[in-house]
């Protein structure tokens, strides 16, 4: 199985407003934390998440977390 690329070990802290987000699961996007299709080479699917009102959410930075897309301080361990 492959590994996810860490692209930083602490959580997207974003502003979201209502829509559908796509979340980059292999580490290879260049819009991170989104996807850019970057995946494509690899295993990985991003993940959607679905933003009902506008929001501040903390999104998955080291690709690790157990609750993705979103942090669960996974990246403290790393």
């Amino acid at each position: 199985m492959e590994t996810p690329k860490v692209t930083q070990k602490m959580p997207y802290v974003i502003d979201l407003n209502p829509g559908k987000y796509y979340w980059c699961a292999c580490g290879l996007s260049k819009n991170q934390p989104f996807c850019d299709g970057s995946h494509k080479s690899t295993s990985f699917t991003p993940i959607m998440v679905e933003i009902t009102e506008n929001k501040k959410v903390a999104l998955c930075g080291c690709k690790m977390s157990k609750n993705k897309p979103f942090c669960d301080g996974t990246h403290k361990n790393l």
